[in-house]
């Protein structure tokens, strides 16, 4: 099975030789791995979909302030701005990306999918993706085991590490994993969720891991709504039956070569980018400074 999920070619031909659906042989997998009936698998999305949506109710309705200051109830603001830039679904869509991100910048509960980092992006697609069409949780459920199969092929040919392979390696597989689960769950073929990967990925080659002061907020938040964008546009476009050209896996691959290439500083270690502007560099001092100030107070009790 672990073989299964070496490239998208192999998954691909799995459902064709057995005739069964996409999720199929994640779930299969799944149960495998963690020695669970299917049931108990379901069950476990379900749990895992409901922190989800939670996660985006508590960033739109709760105080999201995190400790640094820089993530302040930004998602609120989105959402309820009166001026629309495109519509008010995409406004929405924004705002819960930004939403189940702040959770987690805040210290929340969320679903690492696949990280902390990009929790905010299947999130913000799905539940809008669930209004929109008026989807049932089981499809939505679907949704996730093909977002989990394309994440377990990333992970082996590239990587979904910030750490290891940058930004691209954290919001992009996200971003991709959200693109493949629209389009698997508004009834696409195997060749457009594929499809839809690819265009995510090259969408997202080359984003460096630069975050300010070395905490998970800046820039990441606002690339979580970033990416669930782009999620929705390739989903788009391959739903069109328009092809991404370079091959899905071929595309992976090339995000595992960039991320390889990447010098470290751009790769979290607070390095570089962002981090290392001027108010980049003024930040990470006044939150390490607080930082110590606090482990006084604690040592002096």
């Amino acid at each position: 099975m672990s073989i299964l999920f070496e490239s998208f070619v192999s998954w691909k031909k799995d459902c064709q030789d057995r005739s069964i659906k996409l999720y199929e042989p994640v779930i299969e997998y799944e149960i495998q791995q963690k020695n669970k009936t299917e049931e108990e698998i379901w069950v476990g999305l379900q749990k895992a979909y409901e922190v989800m949506k939670e996660a985006v109710q508590t960033g739109l309705t709760e105080n999201m302030t995190s400790r640094s200051g820089m993530i302040n109830n930004g998602a609120k603001k989105v959402y309820n701005n009166p001026i629309t830039v495109l519509s008010k679904e995409f406004q929405v869509l924004i705002s819960r990306a930004l939403a189940a991100k702040e959770v987690n910048s805040c210290m929340g509960r969320v679903v690492a999918a696949p990280t902390a980092g990009a929790s905010g992006i299947l999130p913000g697609t799905l539940v809008t993706l669930q209004e929109l069409h008026q989807l049932d949780d089981r499809k939505i459920l679907e949704g996730l085991l093909v977002g989990a199969g394309i994440a377990l092929i990333m992970e082996q040919k590239a990587s979904i590490s910030g750490a290891v392979g940058g930004c691209q390696a954290e919001t992009g597989s996200a971003g991709a994993m959200a693109a493949g689960a629209i389009v698997y769950c508004l009834g696409g073929s195997i060749d457009q969720v594929f499809n839809a990967v690819a265009i995510t990925v090259q969408c997202m080659l080359g984003l460096v891991c630069d975050p300010v002061a070395g905490l998970v907020e800046v820039p990441c938040v606002v690339r979580n709504a970033s990416a669930a964008a782009i999620a929705n546009s390739s989903a788009q476009i391959a739903i069109s039956d328009v092809s991404s050209v370079i091959p899905v896996d071929e595309c992976v691959e090339a995000m595992g070569e960039i991320g390889q290439a990447m010098e470290s500083r751009y790769k979290e270690t607070a390095e570089g980018g962002l981090a290392t502007t001027p108010t980049g560099r003024s930040i990470a001092k006044k939150v390490l400074i607080h930082d110590i100030e606090i482990l006084d107070d604690d040592a002096d009790s």
